[in-house]
């Protein structure tokens, strides 16, 4: 059992440039954890692919890449469990139509059906002020 606490709140413009950041965030945060005994490797990998999934499914589908919005992420862990949640400030999409791609290699959807393979609990849901990308790993 982990018994690291974190809490990361960062708000970024809403550009793909920020995606590499944003996924080293999440390998940075995998590699600092003192009491987590599994795989740190894939576990850095893990959190670098489902926050560039969510980020960039915020910026070019939720808001619709529109310069004037931004993308707000909330990375915590409490006990043995990471929390990402990943807000926009859009429209929103359906995500039930991508949980399952219609074809492994399909461009539309692959980041949503990974997002659900690799975390644990996954929802997205609206808010007052646009949607949020909640996603849980037990660690």
């Amino acid at each position: 059992m982990t018994t690291d606490r974190i809490a990361v709140d960062i708000k970024v413009p809403n550009q793909t440039r920020y995606l590499c950041l944003i996924g080293h965030i999440g390998e940075n945060i995998a590699h600092t954890l003192r009491n987590y005994s599994g795989d740190r490797e894939k576990l850095a990998y893990d959190l670098n692919l489902v926050l560039t999934e969510g980020m960039a499914n915020a910026i070019l589908h939720a808001n619709q890449g529109d310069p004037a919005k931004e993308v707000h992420i909330e990375i915590s862990i409490v006990k043995n469990n990471l929390f990402i949640k990943v807000f926009d400030f859009g429209q929103g999409f359906d995500v039930e139509q991508y949980i399952k791609p219609s074809h492994p290699l399909d461009d539309h959807g692959r980041g949503v059906y990974l997002m659900h393979t690799i975390m644990d609990e996954v929802t997205y849901r609206q808010t007052k002020t646009g949607h949020v990308l909640e996603m849980r790993k037990i660690l």
